[in-house]
């Protein structure tokens, strides 16, 4: 998986890292029990500090994405409660939604996007099959 980190953004760098690996998973790039680099080595192959990967890899265990083990490092772990993670999500959505309104985007061009997007990653897993 190629992980893009712009420098120049002012997203926190961890943040950025967070989110990559995210989208490694959802679109099936990254699959469970799939190992993540050692802290080290992505912090190397990737120019950041070791302390911002081992951020980035801590928020991602929180969520439930990945578990760490001192033996095997950060492994993909989905987390499967999904109650949690829709309740999470509405509380995401909730200041996207508030963003949104405030720009004047309306309902239809909002669920337009949703549909776009969720479509995007459904359709990436069935390409992976083929």
């Amino acid at each position: 998986m190629l992980i893009e980190i712009d420098f120049q953004s002012e997203e926190a760098l961890y943040m950025q890292l967070r989110n990559q690996i995210v989208l490694g998973i959802a679109t099936s790039m990254l699959r469970e029990g799939d190992p993540l680099p050692s802290v080290r080595q992505l912090a190397g192959d990737i120019g950041i500090n070791m302390h911002t990967v081992n951020k980035a890899y801590s928020v991602l265990r929180q969520e439930g994405f990945v578990t760490i083990d001192r033996r095997r490092g950060a492994v993909v772990a989905v987390d499967t409660n999904k109650l949690q993670a829709a309740a999470e999500t509405k509380e995401q959505l909730r200041v996207l939604l508030a963003k949104a309104i405030c720009k004047n985007i309306s309902r239809a061009e909002i669920c337009e996007m949703v549909d776009e997007i969720y479509d995007e990653y459904r359709d990436y897993g069935k390409q992976e099959d083929n």
